[in-house]
């Protein structure tokens, strides 16, 4: 703490950003590179082998994200490292079951592999929330999971290619990443608390006790219950995205091309940082929340739009699952990090944003094992490619209709709050 507590201005900035990244890109390793083999052979209680391993990571994931609701929101300051460290052995400690415990056996390792990574998330973004930069380092944050995802689904197929079985890869995957997830995470829990100046500007983010987390609620319903719809659409669309990657590009014509997944996702997360870093300039409480509502919103149209380029063969294959990816992911990359943050600081609620987000997380994974139920039970003869562009085109024009009305709503939550002084 002693070295991290000279750091100030653009250098801390740069420090947590680069921290936090890092720490987050790392713990993607435990979890998707699984998502790099095809999983082929007979279906398991009328599931595809690899849906059913999807479904089981994602319900141990939700479950992480219900437990976060109170677990991240509560844990100490000097209890998160620790935290972090616990969760991520217990993660790769499942991957090497999944290696070895017959069929059956390897659905409930997936299980236990998400149940620890949802916390995650939660327990790094308590790091950066509640600061002037935080808009600069939540981006940063986010850029993490854009990148990870493609990045360590290539390694997972580099390691298939060099001979590693499907169920030794994710184990292997993990253990390549474990050094540089303990010093990152080392490095980032010493970063500084914020300080007077970020908590006149964002207000204070103490832990969150139970009472203050059904306050926050029950102020907030409307609105959360439509920012929430939005997100369970959006997280649905992005695992989707994200675990049938391979397929997708395999009916998109593409194949087993080499770093498509890193090519595909670089320029998404480069666009996307400096579209939400460009937001850090907005200082006012008010203001600032309704830009960022702008820019979410703008991401659900570009859904609909690069469907329709496709199908017009305006859009090349490619091209059309990065646009899509920026579009779906300037919509979520804020539920992530910086929306509730916003909301926080527009609404002037003293509290931590992280209880928002995990409430958000939970039901939106909730709503990913849905989709993926349903497109292998009810609509199984349709493909992989056809069922995603019709889910494109749904979530564009709800979603945006959702997020104008929840833009709305808050936006005179904050003018009310603001004029009670006055009154």
């Amino acid at each position: 703490m002693k070295h991290s507590a000279q750091l100030s201005g653009w250098r801390l900035n740069l420090a947590a950003s680069a921290l936090a990244f890092a720490t987050y890109f790392c713990m993607y390793a435990f979890r998707k590179p699984f998502a790099a083999a095809t999983y082929e052979g007979a279906a398991w209680f009328g599931l595809a082998p690899k849906t059913l391993l999807v479904i089981s990571q994602i319900v141990g994931y939700t479950v992480s994200k219900y437990l976060g609701i109170r677990w991240v929101s509560e844990v100490s300051r000097g209890g998160r490292w620790a935290m972090i460290v616990g969760l991520i052995g217990a993660a790769e400690l499942s991957l090497l079951w999944f290696a070895l415990l017959p069929p059956a056996g390897k659905v409930l390792a997936l299980f236990l592999n998400g149940l620890p990574l949802g916390m995650i998330w939660g327990l790094v973004v308590r790091y950066l929330e509640g600061r002037r930069g935080s808009e600069l380092m939540l981006a940063a944050l986010s850029c993490s999971f854009i990148v990870a995802s493609g990045i360590v689904k290539d390694i997972g197929r580099w390691l298939l290619q060099h001979g590693v079985s499907e169920y030794w890869m994710p184990v292997t995957a993990g253990l390549l990443f474990l050094p540089p997830l303990l010093v990152s995470a080392t490095l980032l829990d010493r970063l500084p608390d914020p300080d007077l100046q970020d908590q006149a500007e964002r207000e204070a983010r103490p832990p969150m006790t139970a009472a203050a987390r059904r306050d926050f609620a029950t102020r907030f319903l409307p609105g959360l219950l439509l920012l929430v719809l939005v997100y369970l659409g959006l997280t649905a669309f992005r695992d989707f995205r994200d675990n049938y990657g391979v397929e997708l590009f395999d009916e998109l014509g593409y194949g087993r091309q080499p770093a498509l997944f890193s090519s595909t996702e670089l320029p998404v997360a480069l666009l996307v940082l400096g579209i939400m870093s460009s937001l850090n300039r907005v200082r006012d409480r008010e203001r600032g929340l309704q830009v960022l509502f702008v820019v979410m919103t703008a991401g659900l149209a570009l859904l609909g739009a690069a469907t329709l380029a496709l199908e017009r063969r305006w859009l090349s294959g490619q091209a059309w699952m990065i646009c899509i990816g920026l579009g779906a992911y300037l919509a979520y990359v804020p539920f992530s990090s910086f929306l509730f943050d916003r909301l926080m600081a527009a609404t002037r609620f003293t509290g931590t944003a992280v209880f928002a987000v995990n409430l958000a997380d939970a039901v939106g994974y909730s709503g990913s094992v849905g989709v993926q139920l349903y497109k292998d039970l009810v609509v199984a003869s349709a493909s992989r490619l056809g069922f995603f562009k019709l889910f494109s085109y749904g979530l564009s024009l709800g979603g945006c209709a959702l997020l104008v009305a929840a833009g709305v709503y808050f936006a005179r939550q904050s003018q009310a709050l603001t004029a009670l002084p006055e009154e």
